[in-house]
C-alpha cells in the first residue's frame, strides 16, 4: 500500500504546491505525469508480485477516501492558479490546467472508479461525485450497469471493434454512453419503484450544471473556460482508457445464442509497476471484470492467460492518437487472440451438443452461467463471485 500511497498522492501535492507558487513544483509535476511515470516503468524490471486473491487491505479504503477528498480540493486550488489572481504567468497557467487534467484522468478517475464499486452509500456517492466534477456523471451507471454487464460485445458502446479509430470513438461514445446509462438506470429505478427524485441522472447534470456555474462566478468566463478545458480532457483520457483496455476483445456467442460469460480473454492489460500503481492497479484490467468485488490491491495478472499491451497503458495511449500506427501495432494481437477463441469454439460447441442430448435423455446439463457477474441483479452491491471461465484455447504471449 506504500506504493501506491507515494505514487498518487505526490502529484497531487506538487501540483498544489505549484498553484501556490509556480516555478520548480509545476514543472515537476508536469514532468512527473507526462515522462518520470514511463521512464520509471523502464527502469523497474519485471512486475509487481500478485498479492493472495483474498487478501484483506485495510488502508485501501482510506487512500481511496483521501485521493477523493484531494481531487475537490486540487480541482478548487488550480481553477484559482489558472484563472485568479495566483499572480502565476501564462505558461505556468497553462501548465497547471494540463497537469491537473493529467491527474484528474489517471488518478481522479481510478479512485471514482474504485469507490462506486465499493460497499457502502458514502463511497459509491463519492465517487460519483468526482465523475460528475469531471462533468461526465454518467460514467458511473454507464460503467456498472452497461459496461461490466455487456463488455466485448456490440451493447457496450465502450468496448471498441476492432478497426475503429479512437476519435471516431470518442465522438460515438460520448453520445451512446450517455443514453445507454441513462436507458439502465431508469430501466432499474422503474424496477425497483424508486421516486424520480433520486434518479441519479439528475445528479449528474443538476451538479455538473451547477459546478460549472459557480467556475463563472467565482472566476467569471476565464474560470468557466478553464473548467471546461480541464473537464474535457480529463474526460478524453477516461474514454481512452476503455478504448485501450478493451479494443478488438470480443466475446463469442455460443451454440445457444447467448454470449460466452466474461473471462480474462477480454481486457488488455499491463504489467508495469509504476503506472499501475499510479492508477490503482487498472492495467490489471482483466481480473477486475471476472472479479468486479475484489479490491485493487489484490487484482491478479497472469501475463500467459491474459491479453498483454505491449507497452505501459500511458504509452498505448499516446500511441492510439495516431490510428494507423494504432491498428499496425494491436490488429495482429487482436486476430491472435480471436483465433485462440475460435480453436476453443468447436470444443464448446460438442460439450454443448453432448449436454442437450444429456437433457433430452433425462441427465443433467450444465447450466449456461450469465453474460457477467453483473447481470444478476444489476440494481444490487456488486459481488465477488467468479463466473466460471470459459475454455480459450492456447493463450498466447504478447
Amino acid at each position: 500500500m506504500l506504493l501506491f500511497a507515494t505514487v498518487t498522492l505526490l502529484p497531487f501535492g506538487l501540483a498544489a504546491l505549484g498553484a501556490v507558487q509556480g516555478g520548480a513544483p509545476l514543472w515537476l509535476a508536469l514532468g512527473y505525469m507526462t515522462l518520470l511515470v514511463v521512464a520509471m516503468d523502464r527502469l523497474v524490471a519485471g512486475q509487481a508480485p500478485n498479492a493472495a486473491p483474498d487478501a484483506e487491505f485495510p488502508a485501501a479504503r482510506p487512500l481511496l477516501l483521501g485521493l477523493g477528498a484531494a481531487h475537490f480540493g486540487l480541482l478548487g486550488l488550480v481553477l484559482w492558479g489558472v484563472a485568479g489572481a495566483s499572480g502565476l504567468g501564462l505558461g505556468e497557467r497553462v501548465a497547471l490546467g494540463f497537469t491537473a487534467a493529467l491527474i484528474f484522468g489517471q488518478i481522479s478517475h481510478p479512485t471514482a472508479h474504485e469507490l462506486i464499486h465499493q460497499p457502502g452509500r458514502g463511497a459509491r456517492l463519492l465517487g460519483r461525485l468526482i465523475y460528475t466534477s469531471l462533468l461526465v456523471g454518467h460514467h458511473a451507471s454507464a460503467h456498472l450497469l452497461v459496461h461490466h454487464v455487456h463488455v466485448g460485445s456490440r451493447d457496450d458502446p465502450n468496448s471498441a471493434p476492432k478497426g475503429e479509430s479512437f476519435y471516431r470513438y470518442a465522438l460515438r461514445v460520448t453520445r451512446e454512453s450517455f443514453l445507454a446509462g441513462l436507458r439502465a438506470e431508469t430501466a432499474r429505478h422503474r424496477r425497483a419503484g424508486k421516486p424520480l427524485r433520486t434518479h441519479p441522472y439528475l445528479l449528474y447534470i443538476a451538479g455538473g450544471a451547477a459546478l460549472v456555474a459557480a467556475a463563472g462566478l467565482a472566476a467569471g468566463l476565464s474560470g468557466l473556460l478553464a473548467y471546461l478545458a480541464i473537464a474535457g480532457y480529463a474526460q478524453v483520457q477516461i474514454l481512452m482508457s476503455d478504448y485501450v483496455q478493451h479494443y478488438g476483445l470480443r466475446r463469442r456467442t455460443l451454440p445457444d445464442g447467448r454470449r460466452e460469460p466474461v473471462g480474462p480473454q477480454h481486457s488488455w492489460n499491463a504489467p508495469q509497476v509504476v503506472s499501475s500503481a499510479l492508477m490503482l492497479n487498472a492495467p490489471r484490467h482483466s481480473d477486475h471484470h471476472v472479479t468486479p468485488a475484489r479490491p485493487y490491491p489484490a487484482l491478479q495478472l497472469d501475463r500467459a492467460g491474459m491479453p498483454m499491451l505491449p507497452r505501459s497503458l500511458p504509452v498505448m495511449a499516446a500511441l492510439a492518437c495516431v490510428p494507423p500506427l494504432w491498428f499496425r501495432v494491436m490488429n495482429p494481437r487482436v486476430a491472435r487472440w480471436a483465433q485462440d477463441g475460435a480453436a476453443a469454439e468447436a470444443p464448446a460447441r460438442n460439450m454443448s451438443q453432448e449436454a442437450r442430448g444429456g437433457a433430452k435423455s433425462g441427465s443433467l446439463a450444465t447450466p449456461v452461467l450469465p453474460n457477467s457477474a453483473h447481470e444478476i441483479d444489476a440494481s444490487a452491491p456488486l459481488s465477488g463471485s467468479r463466473p466460471d471461465r470459459p475454455a480459450t484455447g492456447g493463450a498466447r504471449r504478447q
